[in-house]
């Protein structure tokens, strides 16, 4: 089947938020409501359980060098936010029913009939994708269209949108594309670009992104984290600190034993 995912190119984002709309069509996903959040023109915040793309707006007062005027310099930074499909999946690693699978896309999974709603994936994704519904507790996320992938379909937000600034295919194929834009984006003098994720190499703490992005700012300011590692990645770490704090308190303990029988010898 091969490995199937995102190459997000925000310099190619317009915020039409076409993509947050296809989305909860296709998979008939509640609203959010109507609110602007009073930060930014969005409307839905973030990711969420009924939000499986999320539309970020970005408003900064630094423009951006090929958009500079001289007057009211500023720019936006618009950016699709969606589940990463990570290369090494800390919700799948922390899910103790096997509800989380990896599927013969290379993509992630949650089964909501095996979900029992314990919540330990929510913790566990560095990117704060997953979450659970209020109303039946159990964790949800984007499938990446699993369901239109096994009839050859394209995912409904990468089909909507107007600007291809999501693009769907065979993650090496859009690796090799991404790389390209970024020396385009360079030969035009917006030397900012660079991919957020594209592998292993790029982003070790989570083993590369299925679906990962073209940014032209810190990680941060598009509310992603600047170095993601999953969880599981600190377990030897954490058991060899434990051993150590241990070993260090029998050390006292027995010091103390020694002390006083001294004492009292004394």
């Amino acid at each position: 089947m091969g490995q199937k995912g995102f190459f997000t190119d925000t310099t190619l984002c317009i915020g039409c938020k076409a993509c947050e709309v296809a989305c909860k069509q296709w998979n008939q996903l509640p609203d959010d409501g109507f609110q602007l959040t009073g930060m930014s023109y969005d409307n839905t915040g973030h990711l969420g359980s009924s939000s499986w793309r999320h539309v970020a707006f970005v408003e900064r007062p630094v423009p951006l060098p090929t958009q500079t005027v001289g007057l009211l310099d500023f720019s936006w930074l618009m950016a699709s936010d969606v589940c990463k499909h990570c290369q090494r999946a800390g919700c799948l690693e922390a899910c103790p029913t096997g509800a989380i699978i990896r599927t013969e896309f290379d993509t992630v999974y949650v089964q909501p009939d095996v979900c029992n709603g314990c919540g330990y994936c929510v913790a566990a994704c560095p990117f704060g994708v997953v979450d659970r519904r209020e109303d039946d507790g159990r964790a949800w996320k984007c499938t990446l269209c699993y369901d239109r992938l096994g009839e050859d379909m394209t995912p409904a937000c990468a089909k909507h949108c107007p600007t291809a600034s999501i693009q769907f295919g065979d993650v090496d194929e859009l690796r090799e594309r991404a790389q390209r834009r970024v020396e385009q984006l360079h030969e035009k003098g917006l030397e900012q670009a660079y991919l957020y994720g594209a592998d292993a190499e790029n982003q070790p703490g989570t083993g590369g992104l299925n679906a990962f992005f073209l940014l032209v700012d810190k990680p941060e300011v598009y509310n992603l984290p600047p170095d993601p590692v999953v969880p599981t990645m600190k377990g030897r770490e954490a058991w060899v600190s434990a051993g150590w704090g241990a070993l260090g308190m029998a050390v006292v303990a027995l010091g103390a034993v020694l002390l006083g029988r001294e004492v009292v010898r004394g």
